[in-house]
């Protein structure tokens, strides 16, 4: 069943790999990464200069780094969009075991970068960002334990997969991660629905949720200062909120101009968690509006095609994957607009960052190939049987 999908198009025997796969993926979604990944280093070069000079660096160092790691990931996507969704079953599988560990030993050899919050693995070439990669693993381990549960004398996945999120949560707020514990719980949420979940267990879920989130407002003071912060009506305009809110304001329909923007010079997360505030200011709501519609174009198509997908596994990890992937934008774009408390999240192939952007293309990669309008076994058994 792994292997069905939806499409009659032909099979050409002996076609060679990369035609065959340029007729069955979807170029819609492939043309939104691309210009995502353009408005990113649009972006970075206004964001990236203030932070190099501050670090005594050459004053595109960020955007040249931006541009490796974005086409390293792109190259990821491509690739990975060939295999079929049993061996990323399997490389999913096997993903989320090493990135748990890696996660659940944070605490201990760990660093937070004077960030405050321990995320992160210091490595000579740069940083690893053990949730970033657990994120599009977690999907594919969640989407089979879903998957096996409907199978007659399956195991209880359901109950396996919630145990999955409950821990990956348990470590995420130890870190403190709130903003992706809160993801993964959305996205485990999203999956469970789709796999037939009656609204009464998810009624509990978030019951359950809310009255964790009363928990630790009362316990967390890195938590209640957040929920304290979004929830204040006014806005300390030396904090990275009050900049970025003043930016968006500044920039209005069309934007100050290429150049002229001023929150860039204030913001010290300008280039990653708060890259929307640069682009409101400086191109103003024309520029946000299409960086919505891009990701809102990957999202919907994908689902949309994913409506006639006839095989449980593949069917779940694709929404799951859609879903996280528009949840991680709008979190990013709505803590910068203050629709939502301040989480230290992203911006998928716009923001700068190793981690996220080559993340970002693995999980692009595993939708585009979960969403081929061909039988998605073949392209990837050929690279199996090769060894590539």
């Amino acid at each position: 069943m792994t292997e069905m999908v939806y499409g009659q198009m032909p099979v050409r025997a002996g076609e060679p790999i990369l035609p065959r796969w340029w007729r069955t993926v979807d170029r819609w979604t492939l043309s939104c990464v691309l210009m995502l990944f353009g408005v990113g280093l649009l972006l970075g070069f206004a964001a990236s200069p203030p932070l190099a000079s501050r670090n005594g660096l050459q004053p595109f160092y960020y955007v040249e780094r931006q541009a490796f790691f974005g086409i390293v990931a792109l190259m990821i996507m491509v690739v990975v969009s060939m295999l079929s969704p049993r061996l990323l079953r399997r490389i999913g599988v096997v993903g989320f075991g090493a990135m748990f560990v890696a996660l659940a030993f944070l605490p201990v050899f760990g660093t937070d970068f004077g960030q405050g919050a321990v995320r992160w693995y210091s490595l000579r070439v740069g940083s690893l960002q053990p949730s970033e990669f657990l994120k599009p693993f977690f999907i594919i381990t969640c989407a089979w334990m879903l998957a096996a549960s409907d199978a007659p004398d399956g195991p209880p996945g359901r109950l396996i997969s919630l145990a999955l999120t409950g821990a990956v949560v348990g470590f995420l707020a130890i870190q403190p991660d709130f903003g992706q514990a809160a993801l993964f719980l959305f996205t485990w949420g999203v999956m469970y629905f789709v796999a037939g979940a009656s609204i009464v267990i998810l009624g509990l879920a978030v019951g359950a949720t809310l009255l964790a989130g009363v928990f630790l407002y009362g316990s967390s003071e890195h938590f209640a200062r957040r929920i304290d912060g979004f929830l204040s009506p006014e806005i300390d305009p030396r904090t990275q909120l009050g900049y970025a809110a003043n930016a968006i304001q500044e920039g209005g329909i069309f934007g100050v101009g290429v150049g002229e923007g001023r929150v860039k010079w204030s913001l010290p997360d300008a280039h990653t968690d708060f890259i929307i505030a640069v682009a409101a200011e400086e191109y103003g709501l024309i520029l946000v509006l299409l960086v919505l519609t891009l990701f809102a174009t990957i999202a919907l198509r994908a689902l949309f095609r994913l409506l006639r997908e006839r095989d449980t596994f593949t069917r779940l990890a694709g929404t799951g994957l859609a879903a996280m992937l528009a949840a991680q934008a709008l979190i990013n774009i709505g803590v910068a607009a203050r629709v939502l408390p301040a989480k230290g999240m992203t911006l998928p192939f716009v923001s700068y960052g190793g981690s996220s952007l080559i993340a970002a293309g693995l999980a692009l990669g595993m939708l585009m190939a979960f969403t081929r309008t061909r039988p998605q076994g073949e392209i990837g058994d050929i690279l199996l049987r090769r060894g590539l």
